[in-house]
């Protein structure tokens, strides 16, 4: 029988919820890194914020996951993102509701413009943009061996298909149909896993 930190989120999820206690422990030390790593960027590096937003945060995913709230339609890692997301978006928005700010959209405050939680023109959409950039990495990983090779040699190396055919030792039409199928199977997987830009 498989050891619990083997298993898949999903699996933990299921156990979880039959009552196993130890799942979710599983499941909380593979994500409070890049949980607690998220809401410290959101928070300006605020410890003492992000500390107790991060208690709430997985006090709402167990109350969602005891009460059916979590489907396997997608990949977990990615449900319990956008939850941390939407929880910190509306914080700010509660925050900054008593504070009588002018809009200069169709929301009644505008939380990005902020100084607090924006140092550029869209502090959100930079958030967003680095999620997006980890999932887009996390299904680069289950690609298959050479055409995963193709497109990190090609996007993170900028090597040219003629390179990529003398490193891989292909031919470059080869190098350009890996490349080809590479993105193919990208895009279904974004699709698959309700990933998109």
């Amino acid at each position: 029988m498989k050891e619990l930190n083997e298993l898949t989120d999903e699996e933990l999820v299921r156990l979880y919820i039959e009552g196993n206690g130890s799942a979710f422990d599983v499941i909380l030390a593979r994500y409070k890194s890049k949980v607690f790593t998220y809401l410290m960027y959101s928070f300006n590096n605020n410890q003492e914020l992000a500390e107790d937003f991060f208690q709430e945060v997985f006090m709402r995913i167990v109350v969602r996951l005891k009460n059916g709230a979590y489907t396997e339609n997608g990949k977990f890692s990615n449900w319990l993102m956008r939850i941390v997301h939407n929880m910190v978006v509306d914080h700010f928005r509660k925050s900054y509701k008593e504070l009588d700010l002018v809009s200069t959209d169709e929301y009644e405050v505008d939380i990005l413009n902020n100084p607090v939680v924006a140092t550029n023109e869209n502090r959100e959409k930079e958030i967003i943009d680095e999620q997006l950039v980890t999932d887009v990495q996390d299904l680069i990983k289950l690609l298959p061996p050479a055409q995963k090779e193709v497109l990190l040699l090609r996007y993170y190396k900028d090597m040219s298909f003629k390179e990529i055919a003398e490193q891989t030792n292909c031919s470059i039409n080869t190098a350009l149909g890996r490349m080809r199928y590479a993105i193919m199977n990208l895009k279904k997987l974004a699709n698959d896993y309700g990933i998109c830009a």
